[in-house]
């Protein structure tokens, strides 16, 4: 049975899709067997980025693991009962097909509310939310007072983990392992940093997930997506002495794969 992981939150502009290339890419690359579904029908930016990744190993003639990316299967209207919801069953194939031929299945949810990734939350074994180092990103998990310091309940992103966290419940799955990856933080220690540090720590221990460290703001992740790459392919492609920026950037990688603490998976890159 594939362990599904779901890298999910409403809001854009976090690094989900950078975070969901280079989890999967690693997984693939320390030798599990990896599919992924990119639930953004219009922007698409997960499958553009494996689409570029194919079109690059093409034409320099290079094989590099990488994960196996799928496209949602058609439902036929008319098989429908009345009442049922044809994305439901769209996702539902996608995983019942992929899941007895694969260690993980990632799926990459859109920056929005929709009924898929809703449907995807449900699925997941491990959920992983991108946060950028904000109290504007941080209010889609809860608000605050004015001070930052007071929570004063659970925002609608929460809520939806909540719901997902019952469905699985009645469904005697085990429960989703949400972890909360503080995205693009600042070198410097900051008042803003140290008051995000410090909501972000109350309340996971209100509403029940983990807190990992993300990636910093690089312009290294802007470089790598027009060929698909990630961190961890810059010495298969030729690059012979990374600089300070990239040693860094890996180093956050490997730290965040620890932090997912993942089943079977030994981090040793």
């Amino acid at each position: 049975m594939a362990h599904i992981i779901v890298v999910g939150n409403e809001k854009g502009g976090a690094g989900k899709s950078t975070v969901s290339m280079h989890v999967a890419t690693a997984l693939a690359r320390l030798g599990h067997k990896v599919s992924a579904l990119d639930l953004d029908l219009r922007q698409r930016t997960f499958g553009r980025y494996t689409e570029n990744r194919a079109a690059f190993l093409a034409k320099a003639e290079l094989a590099l693991a990488s994960p196996n990316t799928h496209e949602l299967p058609q439902i036929a209207p008319e098989t429908l009962q009345a009442g049922e919801n044809i994305y439901d069953h769209r996702l539902s194939a996608a995983v019942a097909d992929l899941e007895p031929h694969n260690d993980f299945i990632l799926i990459d949810c859109p920056g929005s509310h929709t009924r898929l990734s809703q449907v995807a939350h449900s699925l997941a074994d491990t959920l992983i939310t991108p946060l950028n180092d904000s109290f504007v990103d941080f209010d889609l998990l809860a608000r605050t007072d004015s001070t930052g310091d007071k929570i004063l309940g659970p925002s609608v992103y929460s809520e939806m983990v909540w719901n997902a966290r019952q469905l699985r419940a009645q469904a005697g799955l085990s429960p989703i392992d949400w972890i909360v990856v503080r995205n693009r933080m600042g070198a410097q220690r900051m008042v803003n940093k140290e008051k995000m540090e410090r909501a972000i720590a109350n309340l996971s221990k209100r509403i029940g997930f983990r807190i990992a460290p993300g990636f910093s703001e690089r312009v290294i992740f802007r470089e790598l997506f027009p060929r698909g790459l990630t961190l961890l392919d810059l010495k298969d492609i030729g690059v012979k002495q990374l600089n300070i920026s990239n040693v860094a950037a890996r180093q956050e990688l490997r730290d965040l794969m620890k932090a997912l603490n993942l089943p079977g998976v030994s981090v040793d890159f």
